[in-house]
C-alpha cells in the first residue's frame, strides 16, 4: 500500500545569495537553488524507507509552483566583510532499503564546503549507526568510523551537498543546502 504522506523521491540542491537586504538574500539563495516557486516546509532528519535520490530536474517536474514541498534545509547568514559561511545537509542511507535513514543539517563559519560536507554526511551516518547498532569509540577519526560503518555492512551510502561563500562588506550574504521532497 502507497502512502501519499511518504515520500518516494528526493532530489538534493543548493545556492547563494547576495542583497543588502537579509531576507531578499534568502529569496536569491532559494532561486539559485531553484525552489524559490514553492512553500518550503522545514522537517526534520529522517530519509523515508524505499526513497530514491533523483535529479533535481526530475524531481522539479513532478511539483507544481506554490505546492507545499517538504525540505530539509541548511542556512546560513551574515554580513560580515571577508567571513567564510557554509551550510550543508549531509544523507546516510541504510543497505535495507526497508529501514528509513537519516538526513543532517550542518551550518558553519570558518568551513570549507569539504570540511562542512564531511561533518554533515558524518553526523547523518552516526545518527543511523546508532540505531542500527554499529558500535565505536567517540573518539574515533572520520576515516575509522568509515571503515566500521562499511565493514558492518548496514549503511551503504552516504553523501552531502553543501554551499559556502565568503561574504561582502554592506551586503547580505546567504547560503542554503536542501534535500526537496518529491510526493
Amino acid at each position: 500500500m502507497t502512502d501519499p504522506f511518504v515520500p518516494k523521491e528526493l532530489f538534493l540542491t543548493k545556492g547563494i545569495g547576495r542583497h543588502r537586504e537579509k531576507l531578499a538574500s534568502f529569496e536569491e539563495a532559494v532561486r539559485d537553488a531553484k525552489i524559490a516557486r514553492f512553500n518550503l516546509v522545514p522537517v526534520s532528519s529522517i530519509f523515508p524507507p524505499n526513497c530514491k535520490i533523483v535529479p533535481m530536474s526530475k524531481g522539479q517536474e513532478k511539483l507544481r509552483s506554490g505546492q507545499i514541498v517538504h525540505v530539509v534545509i541548511s542556512r546560513n547568514t551574515s554580513d560580515e566583510n571577508h567571513r567564510l559561511i557554509s551550510a550543508s545537509v549531509g544523507l546516510a542511507i541504510p543497505a535495507d532499503k526497508t529501514m528509513y535513514g537519516y538526513i543532517s543539517e550542518h551550518h558553519s563559519f570558518g568551513e570549507t564546503d569539504e570540511q562542512s560536507g564531511d561533518y554533515a554526511e558524518d553526523l547523518a551516518a552516526l545518527m543511523l549507526s546508532t540505531i542500527q547498532g554499529v558500535q565505536f569509540d567517540v573518539n574515533t577519526t572520520w576515516n575509522q568510523k568509515e571503515e566500521i560503518w562499511k565493514m558492518s555492512g548496514k549503511i551503504v551510502k552516504s553523501l552531502n551537498i553543501t554551499q559556502s561563500a565568503i561574504c561582502s562588506k554592506d551586503v547580505w550574504t546567504t547560503v542554503i543546502a536542501a534535500a526537496v521532497f518529491v510526493s
